[in-house]
């Protein structure tokens, strides 16, 4: 279903992955609870690190033996007489980790860490699809920054290609639709650039 007709908007954005419910509750953070301990099952988190410390952390965290996903991307930058491309972090201030609540104290202890994103004094885990989905996708050839944190908007769907199933918001950018994927846990979005026959209204 084309969009051509329709006028996509250029802000608010909530992502949602196949039915994920909305979290309308704002995170703390938190690197301790008193809470007991009550699954032992290893799920994502995410960390709140230094500034400009993601990958320091990361390369940390993958040495002590835990899982741990750095979303990056590449981009051009000019110093002086010459252009540099440069691997910055998709989500400044965060490194994603696989773990169970055991252990903790394994990334807590890591220099450059502040805290683990909690509610309650308890750490929050992600929603799995949403984790899975930027592994898998985001290791292709499309093109993807940053974005400012969406709240609302016109819901698309990805209906072929690599990012298939993939529900968002639509953006214009002169003439290139942007899809706006968003973890609203942390209050981060990133733009995916996608031709407009591949985008169908959710």
């Amino acid at each position: 279903m084309g969009l051509a007709h329709s006028d996509p908007v250029s802000e608010g954005a909530k992502l949602r992955l196949g039915g994920q419910h909305e979290r309308r509750e704002m995170p703390t953070i938190s690197g301790s609870s008193d809470e007991p301990i009550q699954n032992s099952q290893p799920r994502w988190y995410a960390l709140y690190t230094c500034a400009r410390h993601e990958r320091r952390v990361a390369e940390q965290i993958e040495r002590r033996q835990v899982s741990c996903f750095l979303p990056s991307y590449r981009c051009v930058r000019r110093w002086k007489d010459r252009n540099k491309e440069l691997e910055l972090a998709l989500f400044p201030g965060y490194v994603f980790v696989h773990m169970s609540l055991s252990n903790k104290l394994k990334v807590l202890q890591v220099p450059g860490v502040v805290r683990l994103v909690s509610f309650h004094g308890q750490p929050a885990p992600l929603p799995a699809a949403e984790i899975e989905a930027l592994r898998d996708r985001l290791s292709g050839s499309a093109k993807f920054e940053p974005h400012p944190y969406l709240r609302a908007g016109r819901k698309v769907r990805v209906h072929s290609g690599p990012f298939q199933g993939l529900e968002g918001v639509i953006v214009r950018r002169k003439d290139r639709y942007r899809l706006i994927f968003s973890i609203d846990l942390i209050q981060r979005s990133l733009a995916i650039e996608l031709d407009e026959a591949d985008l169908e209204a959710a």
